[in-house]
């Protein structure tokens, strides 16, 4: 599988399946408990977002997710992990399937997040940005009691203000230098990302938060590059003027968040690693997977509460994770030091 065009620059294919599920099905799919399942891979950041969200705003027993494998072929994920290599309650070996029962000619990526319609087998969406919007504008009838509001009212024109730029220049911009088919696409890239990630370490020198003294769906997108900033952008997609570990204000940001309930317990480091470094064999051909970085430093107290500010706002943290969704141990910092997370 190529990712790399030789001599251009990179361009992710935005073509996403934009139909929306809400609460008075405008769109041909209502907000119903358990008709509905979200499928992730937890290597992928975009899917990470959907996790996240999902689990802050207690929504497993109403949309339960399907976990597909860390890697895939020219085809699509697949459920590899699962007893017999399908999905239990879909019955697909692909998430290629339930993209073809849509539309027997998809020629488009096989993405996740997806959400597929049980019923039909039927993917309704791929479109990863929406999906979480959603989640917390749309399926506020499961909220758990105490969700915390990811998108409230009036900061959402500051948070989509941020949402943008953080998308282009460090969500992408990860994969503009990773991808790029030239030098020059590549320096311009590099450039991009690290001037914006400067601004963002400035910012949140003086505020725990992106916007507002709360969590919001801002600091969500921002903490899945973060997270796999070190484990494989930094060598991987050659971003590498710094580690994240070496930028005092963005790595304290991000253990911060990491060890906040619903964000570091999602992480799967292993698949994350698996990923990127043998699925990208255009740009790591050997498929040798690195056995760093050390992962105990996330959980080294980060002082950001010196800054204010309170994490779930007037909600509550989420309830533990299930034992079925929960990520093995040895997949995370908890494999080295016996800390769990605050």
């Amino acid at each position: 599988m190529r990712y790399v065009s030789p001599g251009r620059e990179y361009t992710r294919d935005s073509r996403y399946l934009t139909t929306r599920i809400t609460a008075d099905g405008r769109d041909g799919f209502r907000v119903e408990a358990g008709r509905y399942r979200l499928v992730v891979a937890r290597a992928c950041p975009w899917a990470s977002r959907a996790v996240i969200v999902r689990r802050l705003l207690g929504l497993e027993e109403a949309l339960p997710m399907a976990v597909a494998g860390p890697t895939q072929d020219d085809r699509s994920w697949t459920f590899g992990m699962d007893p017999g290599g399908r999905d239990p309650v879909l019955g697909i070996e692909r998430l290629q399937e339930a993209y073809l029962a849509r539309d027997p000619v998809y020629d488009r990526g096989v993405t996740v997040p997806a959400i597929v319609d049980v019923p039909t087998g039927r993917v309704v969406t791929n479109d990863f940005a929406r999906i979480t919007l959603d989640m917390s504008t749309e399926w506020t009838a499961y909220h758990c009691a105490g969700a915390p509001d990811l998108y409230p009212r009036a900061l959402r024109p500051e948070i989509d203000a941020v949402n943008e730029v953080v998308y282009e220049e460090v969500n992408n911009g990860v994969y503009r230098a990773g991808f790029a088919g030239s030098q020059e696409a590549y320096a311009a890239a590099y450039e991009r990302l690290f001037a914006r990630l400067d601004l963002l370490g400035e910012r949140l020198a003086a505020s725990r938060y992106l916007v507002g003294d709360t969590i919001t769906e801002a600091d969500v997108r921002l903490f899945t590059t973060l997270v796999r900033f070190d484990a494989v952008y930094h060598g991987h997609f050659k971003c590498n003027r710094r580690k994240l570990s070496e930028s005092p204000v963005l790595w304290a940001y991000a253990r911060d968040l990491f060890q906040t309930p619903g964000f570091g317990d999602t992480v799967d480091f292993d698949h994350i690693k698996r990923h990127y470094f043998l699925v990208h064999d255009d740009i790591n051909p050997t498929g040798i997977v690195p056995a760093g970085p050390d992962l105990t430093d996330w959980l080294v107290p980060h002082r950001r509460e010196t800054l204010g500010g309170r994490p779930f706002g007037d909600g509550t943290p989420p309830a533990p994770v299930r034992p079925q969704e929960a990520v093995p141990p040895e997949h995370t910092p908890l494999a080295s030091r016996p800390h769990t997370l605050r």
